[in-house]
């Protein structure tokens, strides 16, 4: 999966291969990045995957489930470890998780489990960094996107990739330093 290193201060852009898998290669573009940069004002992650199978929970297998807590949940949690050295150096750092509405226990539906259960976990692991975060200056949010005309959406979804961005922009740009510690879409909070 690629990985961008982007500094709000001065414009550029670093691709670094990264698999969210794999320690090692998380371990790697960290330190290419750190060499690279001084800090990161934003980080993003990104990575993700939906199974597209119509698994009831039922008979969901362990495999599957595995599968995708490991890009899902895990990968995001270890990749953040690993650049939160360099977001500390930023005057004004901010992460942001990828999320989705299917990770919502307000409104818990019984479509692709795995996918939910795993950004309900993405979900729980925002919250944790954001809380351990919040005493150094560092935003930590999750964003559910809805449902995106992207590779991973589909060419049916009702939203244009520049609408599911739009508050992951505004987060990493715009957004009060002090929002923190919570789940959004369109620019505004929503329940967990």
């Amino acid at each position: 999966m690629r990985w961008s290193a982007v500094s709000l201060s001065a414009p550029s852009v670093t691709p670094v291969i990264l698999d969210v898998t794999d320690q090692e290669s998380i371990d790697k573009a960290a330190k290419i990045v750190s060499e690279t940069v001084d800090h990161l004002d934003v980080f993003v992650n990104n990575a993700g995957i939906l199974d597209d199978h119509d698994d009831s929970i039922l008979d969901l297998s362990v495999d599957r489930l595995r599968r995708m807590f490991e890009i899902n949940t895990i990968g995001p949690l270890l990749v953040t470890q690993a650049f939160v050295p360099l977001l500390r150096k930023s005057a004004a750092g901010r992460i942001i998780n990828v999320s989705s509405g299917a990770g919502q226990l307000t409104d818990m539906g019984s479509a692709v489990p795995a996918y939910g259960i795993s950004k309900t976990a993405l979900n729980g692991v925002t919250g944790k960094f954001a809380a351990s975060l919040k005493s150094v200056g560092i935003a930590v949010n999750a964003v559910d996107p809805g449902w995106v005309r992207t590779e991973m959406g589909g060419s049916e979804a009702p939203r244009s990739v520049e609408q599911g961005a739009d508050t992951i922009v505004w987060l990493a740009t715009q957004a009060p330093q002090s929002t923190t510690g919570l789940f959004l879409r369109d620019r505004k909070p929503i329940p967990w």
